[in-house]
């Protein structure tokens, strides 16, 4: 008897629970195809810091052997640029620069077309950033950057000069400096902001989250919230909302932090992903000595 009153309360919650399980596999079924992942090449140190031009073209770093690479619409890889500032992050700005975290001297580069640098932040206060290691920008021209302390070997310095790993966001227009719009994190990797300019996602490799705050009309944050239990290396969003994170594979989140998919992806570790080609539907996937490729089912936003 007791079997057949828990048994009445039992399924309904079942039906529920198969229902989702079998939602969710129908999300990832829409998403990609695991079997159509590509390598495009592994002939790198530590690829890094993929970024896609205005007609989806791809950038990344080789990070240890101080280079950018170029991925076009075509499918050819050649090198962009030598002596990149040990270039960790990039992205392309509005007005279609290049902008690099150069984090052998901690500074943020812009770099044009013809591999043209120019400097935009060397230090805050005459203090050297701890290592700027990712950034967005938006559509103003400001800049956000993660500012994590990750010693490197090829640093003089043996300990950070800043107190505090912090979000920084630099406003556009020449001679700007560098305001701290988050400083409620305990390492700051990971970064990306929405389409429309609302929010921005911050991973946090130390408290293993990723959080979401709303942009402010001055480019100051508010309203941390904790949105994903996981944090990352690199990210992106498609289309839908969907969050992509790194690490070991590709885990991918609906926009309430719903795991609904995960690429495999057989390297030691996974840096950092971007949507790129012509339509943005492939997502490119830079891991340890290789860059890899997979088609979607959506697009990305960047």
């Amino acid at each position: 008897m007791l079997h057949l009153i828990n048994s009445s309360r039992f399924y309904p919650a079942f039906l529920l629970i198969l229902l989702f399980s079998l939602g969710g596999l129908e999300v990832r079924a829409q998403l990609f195809d695991q079997d159509s992942l590509k390598l495009i090449s592994r002939q790198f140190a530590f690829t890094e810091g993929p970024a896609v031009d205005k007609d989806g073209n791809i950038y990344f770093t080789d990070q240890p052997n101080n280079k950018i690479w170029k991925y076009n619409i075509e499918g050819h890889l050649s090198l962009f640029k030598d002596s990149v500032g040990r270039s960790n992050g990039l992205y392309f700005n509005h007005r279609g620069q290049l902008l690099a975290c150069a984090d052998e001297k901690n500074e943020i580069w812009s770099i044009s077309n013809d591999g043209k640098v120019t400097v935009l932040l060397s230090d805050v206060d005459g203090r050297k950033l701890n290592g700027p290691n990712d950034l967005w920008a938006d559509k103003k021209g400001g800049i956000y950057f993660t500012d994590p302390y990750y010693q490197r070997d090829y640093w003089t310095r043996k300990k950070p000069e800043i107190e505090g790993q912090k979000v920084y966001y630099l406003p556009p227009g020449k001679g700007k400096k560098p305001i701290v719009v988050a400083d409620d994190v305990a390492k700051p990797n990971g970064i990306v902001g929405s389409p429309d300019g609302k929010y921005l996602y911050v991973a946090d490799r130390v408290r293993n989250k990723t959080y979401r705050y709303t942009i402010e009309s001055n480019g100051k944050l508010s309203g941390q919230k904790a949105v994903i239990d996981q944090g990352s290396d690199g990210m992106t969003l498609d289309n839908r909302g969907n969050v992509y994170l790194t690490g070991k594979g590709v885990s991918i989140y609906s926009p309430i932090g719903v795991l609904i998919g995960h690429i495999e992806v057989k390297e030691p570790w996974t840096s950092n992903v971007c949507f790129g080609g012509k339509d943005r539907t492939d997502l490119f996937i830079t891991a340890s000595t290789a860059i890899y490729c997979i088609p979607m089912r959506t697009k990305g936003v960047e």
